[in-house]
Formats: C-alpha cells, structure tokens, sequence
C-alpha cells in the first residue's frame, strides 16, 4: 500500500482592526516579488515574502502617483532594512515601518501578516 504525503494548506491572513483576513495560500507568494490583494472596503494591499522567509504587508497605492503598483515593485534592503522600490517612480518604502526612505513626510500604511 502507498501512503498519499500529507498536504496542508497554508494561509496567509492580514491583521484588520477587528479581524484576520485570509488573503491567499502560502503558496501564491514567490520570494523577492509581491502580490496584491482586494481588501473588504476596497483598497489594495500588497504583500511580500523576502527570500528568507519574511513576510511583509503595506498599502498597495503609490503616495506619489496614486497609482495601485506597489506589489509590482523591486524588493531591496538599505542599511539591513527592507524596502520595494516603487515601479513608476523608485521611492522606496521600509516594509516594515511604511515609511518613504527617500522624503520623510510620506509613509504608507503597514499590516501585520501571518500563516495560519
């Protein structure tokens, strides 16, 4: 008899104010690129997943072109912090903190992410 290997579906879900928000599988994530994802209200976020397993969630607009694309930017890090640099106009953007590496006064806003 031949044993089927176990398979388990893992998710990543998106902290919201009042609940976690199941995205998309594990599997959906490529490491060094992101993805975006249609929040309840409307919005976009985009989420990463670095190529040491992290993963990281912020606002998908771009502040400076208005334009949904940040999950199609460049994954980077400066002085050990990880950045996407934004497609259109390559501002870069902390995945951690939200905030514009390149004009102080822009941030945009982070989630908190998790496998469940």
């Amino acid at each position: 008899m031949t044993l089927a290997p176990e398979t388990t579906t893992l998710t990543v879900q998106l902290r919201l104010p009042d609940s976690w928000l199941a995205l998309c599988d594990l599997s959906a994530l490529t490491p060094g690129r992101g993805v975006a994802a249609l929040l309840p209200d409307g919005g976009q976020v985009a989420v990463f997943l670095d190529r040491a397993g992290r993963m990281y969630a912020i606002d998908n607009r771009d502040p400076f072109s208005g334009a949904a694309v940040l999950s199609r930017g460049l994954i980077g890090s400066h002085q050990g912090r990880p950045f996407v640099a934004s497609p259109l106009l390559k501002q870069r953007f902390d995945l951690e903190s939200g905030r514009c590496l390149d004009d102080e006064t822009v941030r945009v806003t982070t989630y908190e992410v998790r496998i469940s």
